[in-house]
């Protein structure tokens, strides 16, 4: 047996344990009055408009009620293998579903996640291979920090820097 628990109180260290928990427990679900309401605001727009327009790009991969024209050199090049092999109605129909997530304000924290990718993708093809597409990708990477911000609280097990072990 170790030295260091020889001396140790069980209930004592359950009990500080169980208040610990419910402290943090406590701090997650402050009061929606406590938040600030202008961040409120500007998350309910970001996820407006966040949504509609992966819903309007998701939905035109399918029914294609806008006509775009195909990018040209590598780009094109690029467009066209993911194409040929059916990758974009996957996107498509992930970015559908996020956007469907962000207006009826269900789920977010998972549109957030599912979309965190497809922000990537979208920002390194405009910065590498389009770069007219460059200011609306920022503008929607823009958007999704905004929306991330506010449920931050759902991703804090993803930033600690160990992983603590369950007994």
């Amino acid at each position: 047996m170790p030295r260091f628990t020889k001396n140790l109180n069980l209930p004592e260290v359950y009990i500080i344990n169980w208040i610990d928990i419910n402290m943090i427990d406590a701090m997650e679900w402050l009061p929606i009055l406590k938040e600030n309401p202008v961040m409120r605001t500007a998350s309910a727009i970001a996820r407006y408009l966040a949504g509609v327009i992966f819903l309007v790009f998701g939905l035109n991969g399918f029914l294609n009620f806008i006509p775009l024209p195909p990018p040209g050199g590598i780009a094109g090049q690029f467009m066209g293998a993911l194409y040929a092999s059916h990758y974009l109605w996957v996107i498509f129909a992930v970015q559908a579903v996020a956007a469907v997530l962000l207006l009826v304000n269900r789920y977010v924290p998972l549109a957030v996640a599912v979309l965190a990718p497809v922000i990537v993708n979208i920002l390194v093809f405009h910065a590498l291979m389009a770069p007219s597409g460059l200011p609306l990708a920022l503008f929607v990477a823009a958007l999704w920090a905004v929306i991330f911000v506010d449920v931050r609280p759902a991703f804090a097990g993803l930033f600690q820097s160990r992983s603590q072990a369950r007994a």
